[in-house]
């Protein structure tokens, strides 16, 4: 098949044609801890990366490596890396990059789990991250330093809801030689941050990539299109000898093998040290998902703008957060970024805080109660009292969660079933 640019295309296709030993057309999966190699010379040049190959499913595994590049494609990136989790992945984007005595400037607008294991787990480990407020790109200017390994940000930030300004803080960062890292969870095809500058791409592929809520998984995605050499001083950890990796020059080392020095540093030595590698069978899983992800991705769109136009004309909400409700820059950035559609997920602030919240989300009868997104069926959680629960009120409302605010992950299910729904659980809410 002649290569397609085409999401829909490279959704069903990108990565796999057919199976060369059986002709099976779906991927199988490959539920294998290891691989014969072919000599001891074919062993020992997979092991010193003279040749790309399977060695142990710790590393690599050619179930996930459909996967991987599939993602890939669709992100017009240039290598991809198979994770047990979203979280996992975060914390090796940063990793990679980051030692001890190293920072990253993040924004504030984050997943309540990434904000915990940035400014706690991260901190315990030697890496500062330095949270700024994305409404002024500069901030992440101010905050940067000689130590400053990354920028760090969500397109399109749960629960805040506002399109982070991806262009404009990568051209800060890029003449400083600090790439920029985007979470795009939560808008797979709706945005590519490769075309608007940044270098590295984060997936919870648990989410929208799969769709089912059976399988938790992550992705890193290198765009392949950061000069990472040029700033030798700024990022050692790609420029000069890994001693665990016989002294490899990773800049140096990928060159033969494509310009993917960054995911080539995280598989041979965070995922091969770490551990954290996912499942061939979660990967297969998740494969299924990505293949109807573009109809899916349309459908979510079009319902959840339809819930907040519902919710905006109710007495029992105070506020509707979502895109298509924004003006002024967050407006702006909207229009800019979010041409492929304003996503699944829809906030609001209900009337009587935290109590009304939760008898919200008792009174519901189709939307699940789950801590999740990007669901094929609509999901409502109390973010205050679950998914940030761990952080200080303060942190809370940095990252745009109040007592009041419910988030909603708009299924596929009619439209008019999801609205009789929320209808109900309004009503029910007033007490």
């Amino acid at each position: 098949m002649s290569q397609s640019s085409k999401p829909e295309t490279l959704a069903l296709h990108a990565g796999w044609r057919a199976d060369p030993a059986t002709g099976a057309v779906a991927v199988p999966i490959y539920q294998t801890t290891s691989y014969q190699f072919n000599s001891a010379e074919h062993a020992a040049n997979l092991f010193a990366l003279k040749e790309l190959g399977n060695i142990y499913t710790r590393i690599m595994n050619p179930t996930n490596d459909v996967l991987e590049k599939r993602i890939t494609a669709l992100e017009g990136g240039a290598a991809g890396l198979g994770l047990a989790s979203g979280q996992s992945a975060s914390a090796i984007a940063i990793q990679n990059l980051a030692r001890v005595g190293d920072n990253v400037v993040s924004s504030t607008d984050l997943y309540g789990g990434t904000w915990n294991l940035f400014a706690n787990t991260m901190k315990d480990q030697g890496v500062e991250v330095r949270f700024v407020d994305p409404s002024d790109p500069q901030n992440f200017a101010r905050a940067t330093d000689a130590r400053t390994r990354a920028y760090y940000a969500e397109t399109l930030p749960n629960p805040k809801l506002i399109a982070f300004p991806i262009a404009e803080v990568a051209a800060i960062g890029r003449p400083l030689g600090v790439p920029l890292i985007m979470d795009n969870t939560a808008a797979p095809l709706l945005v590519r941050p490769f075309d608007h500058g940044a270098a590295i791409i984060v997936y919870s592929s648990t989410k929208y990539l799969g769709g089912h809520g059976t399988s938790i998984g992550g992705l890193l995605i290198d765009g392949g299109n950061f000069p990472w050499e040029d700033f030798g001083e700024r990022q050692p950890a790609l420029n000069t000898p890994d001693p665990s990796y016989h002294g490899a020059v990773w800049a140096q080392a990928a060159k033969p093998l494509g310009p993917i020095a960054y995911i080539l540093k995280a598989r041979t030595t965070l995922l091969r040290d770490i551990g954290s590698a996912m499942s061939p069978f979660n990967a297969f899983l998740t494969l299924q998902g990505v293949e109807t992800l573009p109809l899916r991705m349309e459908r979510h769109c079009a319902n959840a703008l339809a819930v907040a136009r519902f919710l905006r004309s109710r007495t029992e909400v105070e506020t509707v957060i979502h895109p298509s409700q924004q003006s002024g820059w967050a407006g702006e950035r909207a229009k800019k970024y979010l041409r492929g559609g304003q996503g699944g997920l829809v906030g609001f602030e209900i009337r009587g805080g935290s109590a009304a919240g939760r008898r919200f989300i008792d009174a519901l009868k189709m939307f699940y109660h789950v801590a999740n997104i990007g669901d094929a069926r609509s999901l409502a959680i109390h973010p205050a009292s679950t998914t940030h629960s761990q952080l200080s009120e303060h942190d809370q409302l940095a990252t745009g969660v109040t007592q009041g605010y419910v988030r909603l992950s708009v299924g596929l299910e009619h439209i008019d079933d999801i609205l009789a729904d929320l209808d109900g659980a309004l009503r029910s809410s007033a007490g």
